[in-house]
């Protein structure tokens, strides 16, 4: 089973990046994620490393199941939470989480999140599933509340954070070939409509293009965040989503004025 990534970081307006993104990609296994250190509070680009260091040295190229992954997870947060104990500088670091693990014998995948960094699934050019926040915005409007003023950024859950919640794991899924996957940070995916990610999709042959193609969208918007991105592509997507229509690709093309 052929796997194509790529990955993307920015640092946008703000003074430092506490993104991180990591990729290991072996012959029976694969692991992708992003961390978005938490603002607000001192050392979440510390945070942000720790959790990517723990899980990529776990993931080394082995077979591994769901119930491996979660321990990783855990072990990543306890590494958290013992650089809080020896730095009461960065007591209450913390960082979001979005992780996606792939079997690559078997052809299954499945992932994990804390926050409001996504992992969006692709299926034959079109998104499949995406995560849910663990976020004030995202608990508004699963209630049916209106959340327009809300603060995005405000999270009940991250790795480190103060009575923090489980964090929230897929089921294990059969891949298909031309499967696609994006991880990212919020910094990322708010500043584009899921119809832009879908269309970008259609109109590029590589993971590259893609984030590349994303990327041009995203510099037209006001850029605050940091982002960041990791594209996987397993198989060939490109023979079930290349779009050649002009006129539904304006969007991305650069403009005449």
């Amino acid at each position: 089973m052929k796997i194509n990534h790529a990955s993307t970081s920015q640092t946008g307006a703000r003074e430092s990046n506490q993104d991180e993104t990591g990729a290991r990609v072996g012959e029976h296994s694969a692991c992708f994620l992003v961390c978005d250190g938490v603002a607000g509070t001192a050392g979440g680009e510390q945070a942000a490393r720790i959790a990517r260091d723990v899980l990529l040295t776990h993931a080394d190229d082995r077979p591994f199941t769901a119930c491996d992954s979660k321990a990783w997870v855990e072990d990543a947060e306890e590494a958290i939470r013992l650089a809080q104990r020896k730095n009461l500088n960065f007591e209450r670091m913390s960082t979001t989480l979005a992780a996606l693990f792939i079997d690559r014998d078997r052809q299954l995948a499945w992932w994990a999140h804390a926050g409001d960094s996504r992992v969006y699934h692709f299926r034959r050019g079109f998104i499949h599933s995406v995560t849910r926040d663990h976020s004030l915005a995202q608990q508004l409007k699963d209630a049916g509340v209106d959340n327009t003023g809300i603060n995005s950024n405000l999270l009940y859950n991250a790795l480190g954070a103060e009575g923090t919640q489980p964090v929230s794991y897929s089921e294990v899924m059969p891949l298909e070939d031309g499967d696609v996957f994006l991880v990212c940070t919020d910094g990322f995916w708010c500043n584009l409509q899921p119809g832009e990610m879908e269309q970008a999709l259609r109109m590029v042959s590589s993971p590259h293009e893609w984030l590349a193609l994303m990327h041009k969208a995203i510099n037209r918007s006001e850029k605050k965040d940091n982002l960041s991105a990791v594209a996987v592509w397993v198989g060939s997507p490109q023979d079930t989503t290349l779009l050649q229509s002009m006129a539904d690709s304006a969007r991305f093309l650069p403009s005449r004025d």
